[in-house]
Order: structure tokens, then C-alpha cells, then sequence
């Protein structure tokens, strides 16, 4: 039986809505019982203080100060290298071994496990520099394995960038860099800003890497070379060890609620941005 292309066409619509339809409902259900499990324990207190009995009472506030130094500044040294290397990958150099060996080299890097760049860190931050179990260790770290994602997805907004673009910043006289700056970078800043959005969603639920170079204190980091624990980590050995049902489950619920917080005021400021660049 031969099947019509109008049937196949609405066989095929409708295989995607129910598949779509399977995608969302399996990440909201997720999302639901996390915070549903987790909110209850949720307070000012379980936010504000610091965590006592090695976790299974207290609260969790030295735990958000160290994801948000550790991540912030993995971020913050990944990103602008990243950035820079797809600048010069789309529109510095020409098509040749050197490009084929970087683009090789960042998709491998991309596959490789977390626990790799956290023995690697362990390895040579830890122990060859000398840095300890701290915070810049871990940023470190994570600033490498977040590095390949800014470059791939940096590099893929830029050449995303329609050719006319070029030309004519080319025929007003600008200069290359000019061109770069103010016109190739802020059209491609959405995809810029995804991939950004991406390699931090990534370092906050990183835990393998930051327990070999971070280490796991419960104390509150006062310098970057201090030991911290991070949110994920905490959760991590609060469910391994048996300690508190009740605050991983919390633990879980404001990391839910961060990614999501994240990820919303990032599109946010990129419409806003795009919207005034137009």
C-alpha cells in the first residue's frame, strides 16, 4: 500500500508534536518534583546560615558564596579567551591546518569526561603550582572545560553573521577591528550570549571536578585561595553519605531555581540588547 506524501506529511508533523510534546513533559515533570520535594524545607535560615552536624542541620549559605566565586570566575577567565579565539578562528586567519587542528582540539575537549579535567587539575594546580584545595583551582579548572563550548558555539554565532555585514562596514571605511566590535560581535551577541549561558550551567552543576581541586569545606571562603564546597557538591555528599533527605532536596530545589533565574534575566538582557542595537 502506497502511503500518500500529504499523509506522510501529517504522519510526520505529528510523530514531532508528540515527541516535542514527551521532551517537555518529562522536563517539567523533573522540574516539578525537585521543587516540590525541595521547597517546603526552603527558609531564610536554610539560606542565610551555615550548615552544621557536616550537614544535616544548619543551612547552606558558604555553599552559595563558593558556587558563585568558583563559577563566576571560571566564567570570567573562560569566556573572554573563548571569545577571543573565535574571533580569530572566524575572521583573523584563513581556512588551513591551524584552524582544522584548534576546531579538532576544542570538539575533543568537549567530549571529554568532567572527572579527566578534574584529575588534571588536581594534578597540575593542586600539587605541580602549588594552589591547594581552593577556589582558584577549581575555577581554573572549570575554566578549561568550559572553554571549548565559548569557542564552538562563539565561533558558530560569528560566522552566522551574513557576509553583506562585512562588505559594507568594509566600504565605509571601517577598519577590520571596527568591523569586528561594532558590528560582527553585536549581531552574533545572541549565540555569543547562549553558548555563556551553556558553559555556566555547566560549571554550576559541575561536582567531580571541583571535589578534586576545590575541595569540600563547609566553612565560608573568604579569599580565593580558600576551600569551598559548591551547591552541587553538597548535594552530591549529602545524598552519598546518607546525611539529610531534607536539605538535599533543598539543595536541589535552589539549584533548579538559580539555572532557571540565569537563564531567564540572560535572554532577557539579550533581547533588550538586541532590540536597542536594531
Amino acid at each position: 500500500m502506497r502511503i500518500s506524501p500529504d499523509m506522510s506529511q501529517r504522519a510526520a508533523v505529528t510523530l514531532m508534536w508528540a515527541m516535542t510534546i514527551c521532551t517537555l513533559g518529562v522536563l517539567l515533570f523533573i522540574i516539578a518534583y525537585i521543587l516540590a520535594k525541595g521547597l517546603p524545607y526552603v527558609s531564610w535560615e536554610f539560606l542565610s546560615e551555615a550548615p552544621r552536624s557536616m550537614g544535616r542541620e544548619g543551612g547552606i549559605f558558604p555553599m552559595i558564596v563558593g558556587t558563585i566565586l568558583v563559577c563566576g570566575l571560571a566564567v570570567a577567565i573562560a569566556a573572554p579567551i573563548g571569545l577571543v579565539t573565535a574571533i580569530y578562528l572566524t575572521e583573523y586567519t584563513r581556512e588551513g591546518k591551524l584552524t582544522a587542528i584548534i576546531r579538532f582540539g576544542a570538539d575533543c575537549l568537549a567530549g571529554i569526561p568532567s572527572i579527566i579535567f578534574g584529575l588534571f587539575g588536581f594534578v597540575f594546580f593542586v600539587i605541580t603550582l602549588g594552589m591547594g584545595y581552593s577556589i582558584l583551582a577549581g575555577a581554573l579548572t572549570l575554566a578549561v572545560m568550559v572553554l571549548p563550548t565559548i569557542i564552538r558555539t562563539s565561533e558558530e554565532a560569528i560566522r552566522a553573521v551574513p557576509r553583506s555585514y562585512r562588505d559594507v562596514s568594509f566600504g565605509l571605511g571601517s577598519t577590520r577591528w571596527q568591523m569586528v566590535t561594532r558590528v560582527v560581535l553585536r549581531s552574533a551577541l545572541p549565540g555569543i550570549g547562549t553558548g555563556i549561558v551553556l558553559s555556566i550551567g555547566r560549571a554550576i552543576s559541575e561536582t567531580a571536578a571541583v571535589m578534586l581541586t576545590a575541595g569540600s569545606a563547609l566553612r565560608l571562603p573568604r579569599t580565593v585561595f580558600d576551600s569551598s564546597r559548591t551547591l552541587s557538591l553538597h548535594f552530591y555528599v549529602l545524598v552519598r553519605e546518607g546525611l539529610s533527605s531534607e536539605s538535599a532536596y533543598g539543595t536541589a530545589a535552589i539549584l533548579i531555581v538559580s539555572i532557571l533565574i540565569i537563564n531567564i534575566l540572560a535572554y532577557w538582557f539579550m533581547k533588550r540588547f538586541v532590540a536597542k542595537v536594531r
